[in-house]
C-alpha cells in the first residue's frame, strides 16, 4: 500500500536539510581524505577531527533520512548535538589555541570556511527534530495504557 504524501517523514524544510547535511557529508568527506591521504603527519589532530567530522555528518545525514523510526529518531539527535559540541568546541579552540589548528579542519573557527554552514546547520537540525517527532507506536502505546 503506498503512504500518501501527507504522511511522508521528510517534506519541504526536511529535504532541504537533508540536502544540506548530504553536502556537507561529501564535502568533510573529501576534505578529509585528501588531507589524510597528502599529509596526515603535518596535522594528525586537525585531519583527523576533518574525518570525524564527515563521519558525524553522514550519520545525521542517514538519520534525518530515516528518523521516521524511533531508533533512527535518537540517533539523529546524539548527531546533531555531537556536530554542534564539535563544532563550537573546536570553533573556540582555533581561536584561543590557534596553535593546535595550523591546519584548517571542517569545524575549524566555526566552519568559516565552509560559510558558517556547519555552525548554523546543527540548530536547523534541532529545529527540524523537535518540530517532527515521529509518531508513536500504536502497539506501544496501547501496552503503555
Amino acid at each position: 500500500m503506498t503512504e500518501p504524501a501527507s504522511a511522508r517523514r521528510i517534506t519541504g524544510a526536511g529535504i532541504v536539510l537533508v540536502f544540506v547535511y548530504g553536502v556537507m557529508a561529501l564535502a568533510a568527506t573529501g576534505r578529509s581524505f585528501v588531507q589524510i591521504v597528502r599529509e596526515f603527519d603535518d596535522a594528525p589532530l586537525a585531519y583527523g577531527l576533518s574525518a570525524a567530522a564527515a563521519v558525524v555528518y553522514i550519520l545525521a545525514t542517514l538519520a534525518l533520512m530515516f528518523s521516521r523510526s524511533r531508533a533512527w529518531y535518537r540517533i539523529a539527535w546524539i548527531a546533531v548535538i555531537f556536530e554542534l559540541v564539535g563544532v563550537l568546541v573546536v570553533g573556540t579552540l582555533s581561536i584561543v589555541l590557534p596553535e593546535l589548528f595550523q591546519h584548517p579542519t571542517v569545524w575549524s573557527l566555526y566552519g568559516s570556511g565552509y560559510v558558517w554552514i556547519p555552525l548554523v546547520l546543527p540548530f536547523c537540525g534541532i529545529w527540524w527534530l523537535r518540530t517532527h517527532r515521529p509518531a508513536a507506536v500504536p502497539e506501544l502505546a496501547a501496552a503503555a495504557r
